[in-house]
């Protein structure tokens, strides 16, 4: 062979290499802006950096901290108004640490005391998936302005220091591999501790993991009670998947802060992440808080049994008999009948039940009320596309009707809770956005 030939066949073999090269790194680039695109419908960014009309993470979302209104910033590849100047490094420390690029301290609607866990490997799908598969908008949202103290910054050094940890994820002790998978999910990017567990008295989580029994033990969120995901003893692991996977399951359907998402976020998870947080919450020890799902279904005893006059069959007979009916029960039976039924326990993956419901079981009544004025409706997923919607009785009840069938309906079947005050009604009719 001619040294020019052996050139050429080196020549060849090294421009064959660079492509190899060229196209591993090619798939490489691929396969984290996936992982990335996949990672940030499990963080829910969408829901909080996209605002109505405006473009996909270009910010604008007004968020009622409660010491003011604070706007969602722009974090698409905009140079101007986005993140496209960050590093890996500064992207990290914004989402890890609530640090901006600027130095500038990011306020803790921002959960970064939640992403503190995320790793290092899912940090960099993420900000390549930010800086390379977001359309960059140059929209710039309102800037966020709160009174003083609040408007200073620097002062969250302080919080940081007292509130959050820089400690990376750790795996609970005795865990098999699908629920640390769970753990990860719930305790990091899932950030469902911003929602689930109680705040202290500056408005910090009272727990950051599963070391602490007080996480994930339910709280208060915008007037509702939230409810602890502990244990969840009647709910099957299936009962979980599929109310993340489909906004609801045999027992429930998502209300208020939850509806969203499941629309933005856990609609998204595969099947195996779904999987892997419901074990994770199934293997939790439960909490003495009320639980995040209904009781068993109670069945009606047949008639004879010695149990006929138990509450849930006193409740069914005097709904079916129609007659001498109080306030609540009529208005129960002209609004909710017909898709809840005598019994309350309503149809399965349709109409939610509401005979031991967290919802109207709860001592904040509020989450109730907001139901019956404002109405709800079951997120369109992938999974259930279907929409099922409940109208709103705000323009067809007054406030002491309200009251009257909130009450009978906490107080019906086998619930038993205190009854409902106009008053409480009409707080909370205050709240909602004029139609």
């Amino acid at each position: 062979m001619s040294s020019m030939t052996i050139l050429r066949t080196v020549a060849a073999g090294m421009v064959f290499a660079a492509c190899g090269v060229a196209h591993a790194q090619a798939q490489g680039q691929e396969t984290l802006l996936k992982r990335g695109e996949y990672l940030s419908r499990v963080g829910d960014c969408m829901a909080c950096h996209s605002a109505q009309g405006k473009p996909a993470y270009a910010g604008g979302l007004a968020i009622d901290s409660g010491m003011g209104t604070i706007y969602s910033t722009n974090i698409t590849p905009d140079k101007e108004h986005g993140i496209g100047n960050y590093t890996e490094q500064q992207f990290a420390d914004a989402l890890r640490k609530g640090v901006r690029a600027d130095g500038a301290r990011l306020y803790p609607a921002m959960p970064y005391p939640d992403y503190a866990k995320i790793s290092d490997e899912d940090v960099r799908a993420l900000y390549t998936y930010f800086m390379h598969g977001v359309s960059p908008s140059s929209e710039q949202p309102p800037k966020t302005s709160l009174s003083f103290p609040f408007n200073m910054r620097w002062g969250l050094m302080f919080w940081n220091w007292a509130f959050t940890s820089s400690k990376p994820f750790a795996p609970p002790a005795g865990a098999n591999e699908q629920v640390r998978l769970g753990a990860y999910l719930v305790e990091g990017l899932g950030h469902c501790s911003s929602c689930h567990t109680a705040r202290g008295f500056a408005m910090n989580e009272k727990a950051l993991d599963t070391s602490d029994p007080d996480f994930l033990a339910g709280g208060d969120l915008n007037g509702w009670a939230v409810p602890s995901l502990r244990g969840m003893p009647h709910w099957t692991q299936q009962d979980i998947v599929d109310y993340l996977a489909m906004g609801r399951n045999e027992k429930a359907a998502v209300a208020g802060e939850m509806t969203s998402v499941v629309y933005n976020s856990t609609s998204y998870m595969t099947d195996n992440d779904l999987k892997a947080i419901a074990a994770y919450l199934k293997w939790l020890p439960a909490s003495g808080g009320p639980a995040a799902e209904s009781r068993p279904a109670a069945k009606p005893t047949p008639a004879g049994s010695g149990a006929a006059q138990s509450p849930i069959n006193s409740t069914i007979a005097k709904l079916t008999t129609a007659k001498n009916l109080s306030e609540g029960e009529r208005l129960y039976m002209d609004n909710c009948a017909a898709c809840h039924f005598v019994t309350g326990l309503g149809a399965p993956r349709v109409f939610p039940r509401l005979d031991g419901a967290t919802i109207v079981q709860a001592d904040n009544p509020n989450g109730l009320l907001s139901v019956i004025l404002a109405g709800a409706e079951t997120p369109s997923t992938s999974r259930a596309p279907s929409v099922l919607p409940m109208p709103g009785f705000a323009w067809r009840l007054n406030d002491e009707e309200v009251a009257q069938l909130a009450s009978f309906v906490r107080q019906g079947w086998s619930n038993s809770v205190g009854a409902v005050t106009a008053g409480q009604v009409a707080a909370v009719r205050k709240t909602m956005k004029p139609e």
